[in-house]
């Protein structure tokens, strides 16, 4: 199964969420803005990304910025105010199984198009 975690208000998750609508394939979409995960699902998800909080942390973000720059919090207090914050979290999420991508850059865009081709 297929998930996205996507914000409908972003470029980049709405072109791949696109990309999940013109697969044909079955996917569930997370408004992770109105449904942020538990911190248990978001340190699952760092997991499978092989990241560190910080590293899924839109730092540009204002509440960022104003609250959180140069703070220096463990890994489960940046999961916590991710958790708490989730406009920080870096979108968008694409979950295939026990794998999953920010899908930003051309190149994150092109291996999910790929994944996807490859699924058909």
């Amino acid at each position: 199964m297929l998930t996205i975690y996507h914000n409908n208000r972003c470029g980049k998750s709405r072109a791949a969420k696109n990309m999940l609508d013109a697969s044909g394939q079955p996917f569930e979409v997370v408004d992770y803005l109105l449904y942020p995960p538990s911190e248990k699902e978001l340190a699952h998800l760092l997991d499978m990304l092989g990241m560190k909080p910080l590293e899924l942390i839109r730092s540009k973000e204002a509440v960022f910025q104003e609250q959180f720059k140069g703070k220096n919090l463990s890994d489960a207090e940046w999961i916590r105010v991710m958790v708490e914050n989730p406009v920080l979290i870096e979108r968008p999420i694409v979950v295939m199984d026990d794998q999953a991508w920010v899908v930003r850059s051309e190149d994150a865009a092109a291996a999910l198009n790929g994944m996807l081709c490859d699924m058909k």
